[in-house]
């Protein structure tokens, strides 16, 4: 629920906040359910780091933009590519100050609208957990494709719950998400998924408490 960027599950298409209806007002009950200001920037940080000109960044399952018009005003010497298959979102997001800087794609998270090593960053936020476990490795498969070699790929989403209070807000989140695609990220297996799919060990940056439990952000090279 109010997590996630419009992408295909096995079972149902699943819009950028999780029910249609709730679209219009994912940036602002992101914020307090998410608390995606608290770690959206050093994410940011992570991303354009020793970034040069005319890189490209793509950032899959963008939701309403928010990231990528801040990566793109943030280096607006780099190309930045948002795709996701939620077209009310994108136009949410493409109608934001500062969106003429961003380049904004139809596409989902498992058949990637880009060429075969064409990225230098791929951007993954609150889409993970959306996906169920082949539609997941696919998409992670499609982001080892679209990288060059040496690229980096950028996952915010949900780990471990960190305590009972994060894991009591988890299980309300699984209620609402389903169980299947989310078991994993409870389990703290998803590193490993993101190894499977061609990346090396995923490095922890970031975790942060929020009310829907523990948020990861994690960094693995092609």
């Amino acid at each position: 629920m109010f997590a996630g960027a419009g992408q295909m599950s096995e079972e149902r298409y699943i819009p950028a906040a999780g029910r249609p209806a709730f679209t219009g007002f994912y940036d602002s009950i992101s914020d307090l359910t998410m608390r995606e200001s608290h770690w959206h920037p050093p994410l940011a940080d992570s991303v354009i780091e020793d970034l040069s000109e005319g890189s490209r960044i793509a950032d899959i399952g963008t939701g309403t933009g928010r990231l990528s018009i801040e990566l793109a005003n943030r280096r607006p010497d780099v190309n930045v590519i948002a795709i996701d298959g939620d077209s009310e979102a994108l136009a949410i997001a493409s109608s934001k100050p500062g969106a003429e800087a961003v380049e904004w794609r139809s596409g989902l998270a498992d058949d990637l609208p880009l060429e075969d090593d064409s990225v230098e960053r791929v951007v993954m936020t609150l889409l993970l957990h959306h996906l169920g476990p082949r539609t997941k490795a696919a998409a992670l498969r499609e982001a080892h494709r679209v990288l060059i070699p040496g690229g980096r790929l950028h996952v915010g989403d949900w780990g471990r719950p960190n305590g009972a209070l994060a894991g009591a807000g988890f299980l309300a989140l699984q209620l609402l998400d389903g169980f299947e695609n989310t078991n994993d990220h409870k389990a703290g297996r998803l590193p490993g998924i993101i190894a499977r799919a061609g990346f090396g060990e995923p490095v922890l940056e970031t975790r942060i408490s929020t009310l829907f439990g523990t948020v990861e952000v994690l960094r693995a090279t092609a």
